[in-house]
């Protein structure tokens, strides 16, 4: 197909090209080509005028750029952006791309992180302990500059995706740029069959305070929580720090779930969109598991998804104080399109929304309680520092390291202690 395509006059080629982005904004703006002819006075006319703009810029770049493009891949570029400047979730996939996507079974390794895109570039959100990202020394926040040969400003977050599983054993190679740091480090990982911890339990406080953390909000890790949850109330625990710091892996069902545990009643959050059926998830009395110990949240940059929702309800709806950062950002549920072409489109067309009706997309959530994390102070630059290893964090020359102290959970124990039962 495209050695047919360097056939093609170039007048022929411009047509062609800008009528594919013809059809990708009529699926993108839900109207039929009749509608594009006749919707001269439609609020959506500027958008399809910008039709013509596009070819003609096609032709400057085809008839005046340095050097003989590859309009193809400017196409591509073109379409990738239009779909990305909405959301990180929405994709543009190329026939070769949406094939390989279609193929792909899940279930394979990986190297253990959450991944999305920002700054145009794939960014980890969070990192699985254990995993061979973690050992690594991989945090959230790292920008993922390129995988293999490929510059993941190139890529959609589907195809970053799908480009970091593998078969076990399989070598990964990534490019990282790190906070602080300049050059990126080149790293080679070993994809491994990723097994999410268990729901961690520590008591605190003379066992007065159950802390828990979960690592991912599915069906069996919030089903540990709950038993959990029941088992503190035969105990007699008396408090709750729910630590949903760098959890970002889940499914937003679970989540509604593991909110209801601590309310008996009120909104835990809506889904909705343009031409989605608003759904409202109510808590129900039935399934509370404590709605009245008092509760502190933890969340920071690597809270995403799931635990955003969970975090935004028990906020909304007064039950829990969060303390922590701001949290990633992510709540949005997707559709494919298929193009004729046999590309694809993958599209948001509904986003989650807090009690107070905030987009969890648009405006991630804030705790009242804000507290930078201690980690960052291990990114800062070091004069001595011995010359930085790929993978590694340079240890001070000649210095024992220095485990900083953990000032978010600090903090959620002192609200706690404050806290009258």
């Amino acid at each position: 197909m495209e050695g047919t395509f360097h056939l093609m006059p170039k007048s022929l080629k411009i047509s062609l090209l800008a009528t594919s982005v013809a059809v990708v904004l009529c699926i993108f703006l839900g109207v039929n080509a009749y509608g594009v002819r006749a919707a001269d006075d439609s609020p959506q006319d500027g958008a399809y005028r910008q039709i013509n703009v596009y070819g003609e810029v096609l032709q400057h770049v085809q008839s005046d750029y340095v050097v003989d493009p590859n309009i193809p891949a400017v196409t591509n570029g073109a379409l990738r952006g239009l779909l990305e400047s909405l959301d990180a979730d929405s994709s543009y996939l190329s026939p070769a791309d949406y094939k390989a996507y279609k193929e792909d079974k899940g279930g394979k390794a990986q190297i253990g992180v959450d991944v999305s895109k920002r700054f145009g570039y794939a960014t980890i959100i969070s990192v699985v302990p254990g995993s061979p990202a973690d050992k690594a020394n991989l945090n959230d926040g790292d920008i993922i500059e390129s995988i293999g040969t490929q510059d993941t400003r190139d890529l959609s977050l589907a195809m970053i995706q799908l480009l970091l599983e593998g078969q076990p054993g399989t070598e990964l190679q990534i490019a990282v740029i790190r906070p602080r740091k300049a050059e990126p480090d080149k790293i080679t990982l070993n994809r491994v069959v990723v097994s999410e911890p268990a729901v961690a339990e520590t008591m605190l406080e003379n066992s007065t305070i159950l802390d828990l953390k979960p690592m991912i909000l599915d069906k069996d890790h919030v089903a540990q929580v709950e038993a959990k949850l029941k088992a503190m109330t035969k105990s007699g625990n008396k408090k709750i720090l729910l630590d949903l710091r760098d959890v970002a892996g889940g499914d937003m069902t679970e989540a509604v779930r593991l909110a209801n545990f601590f309310l008996k009643s009120g909104t835990i959050a809506t889904l909705e969109g343009q031409k989605f059926p608003t759904q409202t998830f109510m808590a129900d009395a039935a399934k509370t598991v404590n709605a009245t110990a008092p509760m502190v949240v933890l969340v920071n940059r690597g809270t995403s998804g799931p635990a955003e929702v969970v975090a935004a309800a028990l906020m909304d709806d007064k039950r829990a104080d969060l303390v922590g950062e701001k949290t990633f950002g992510e709540g949005s549920q997707q559709k494919t399109f298929d193009l004729p072409d046999g590309g694809a489109l993958i599209l948001s067309v509904a986003k989650y929304a807090s009690p107070d009706g905030k987009k969890i997309e648009d405006d991630a959530v804030t705790p009242g309680t804000l507290v930078a994390s201690s980690m960052d102070d291990l990114s800062a630059p070091d004069d001595d520092a011995a010359p930085a290893v790929p993978g590694k964090i340079a240890a001070p020359a000649n210095k024992k390291p220095v485990v900083p102290a953990d000032d978010q959970l600090n903090k959620a124990l002192d609200m706690l202690k404050a806290k009258q039962v």
